[in-house]
């Protein structure tokens, strides 16, 4: 039985995914499946440059909205709700469009999740505790003395997942990157094509200003105060995300409006490179830039799902 087509657009954040994602939806009779962290919490929608409800209405997304602000969420439950999307939308006789910049999610859709040990809450908790304390540098090299290997692939400021490898060794004595070599990531449920999209580090850079900016003025700080009103915790993951806990610390008095929006931009073009070196190991992207490959990208989609 061959397997099902979908179509994978990704790449840093700012890059155009979303407005060229619209586009080949649109074109190619296509569903949007979002592969975004962020996007699925409820309420995060400014920060996130959600898609809008005039974008849901051009054309059907799916991965949007799934848990509460305060709520957990991980890559084992985005690949079931993708792949139920994604089922969904075949029965429909529409194709599937894969758009986001989360490279784990990404990954674990096309290829499988690793089949390490469960979260362990009270560990996990020590170790953000920790981690909050101490700084995410010191994490890093906590992570270096246990799985050096893991080290070298994660960033000392990429908290999650510090805090994700150190729980897995810590809680089984063997390292994450052994639990991952072991697995591979060799299954392949969809037949994919995987186009990232990829700018100049200086345009990409003004881009993410000009957004932050745009974000700002849109009311990013009262969705963050909104939050806050409704009860959310500081440290809830929602609130942990790019951009939201720099318009916290604002709403707090530790940073004004223009160092919150400066911190911001800064800790987005820090996210952005973590995406780039991400998606660079990752084999089989075929690079784009969104502008200059547009109509080339356009006749790589139609040929691949067949679309006139």
């Amino acid at each position: 039985m061959s397997r099902p087509r979908i179509v994978c657009l990704v790449g840093p954040t700012a890059s155009g995914k979303s407005a060229l994602a619209l586009d080949v939806a649109e074109r190619t009779g296509a569903e949007i499946v979002s592969a975004d962290s962020r996007q699925l919490y409820r309420g995060l929608d400014i920060g996130t440059a959600k898609p809008t409800a005039a974008d849901r209405a051009r054309v059907p997304h799916h991965c949007l909205d799934l848990v509460d602000a305060d709520g957990a969420f991980d890559a084992a439950r985005f690949g079931e709700a993708a792949a139920a999307a994604i089922a969904g939308a075949a029965a429909r006789g529409r194709r599937v469009l894969v758009v986001g910049g989360t490279g784990l999610y990404v990954r674990v859709l096309l290829h499988g999740l690793c089949p390490a040990p469960p979260r362990v809450p009270a560990l996990r908790a020590a170790l953000v505790e920790r981690m909050e304390a101490r700084g995410r540098p010191a994490m890093h090299r906590a992570l270096a003395t246990v799985d050096p290997e893991a080290a070298r692939r994660i960033g000392p400021q990429d908290g999650v997942r510090l805090v994700r490898a150190l729980e897995v060794a810590l809680a089984s004595g063997t390292p994450l990157s052994r639990w991952q070599a072991r697995h591979g990531f060799g299954e392949a449920p969809y037949d994919a094509l995987v186009i990232g999209l990829a700018r100049p580090t200086p345009e990409l850079d003004r881009r993410i200003a000009k957004r932050a900016e745009t974000m700002l003025a849109a009311g990013f700080l009262d969705e963050v105060r909104r939050l806050r009103a409704r009860g959310l915790d500081a440290g809830a993951p929602a609130l942990r995300a790019v951009g939201y806990r720099e318009m916290l610390a604002c709403l707090e008095g530790r940073l004004d409006q223009a160092g919150a929006l400066a911190a911001t931009v800064l800790a987005t073009r820090r996210f952005a490179k973590r995406q780039r070196t991400w998606f660079r190991r990752e084999p089989g992207i075929r690079w784009r830039h969104p502008e200059a490959d547009r109509d080339l990208v356009l006749r790589e989609i139609a040929a691949f799902v067949g679309a006139a």
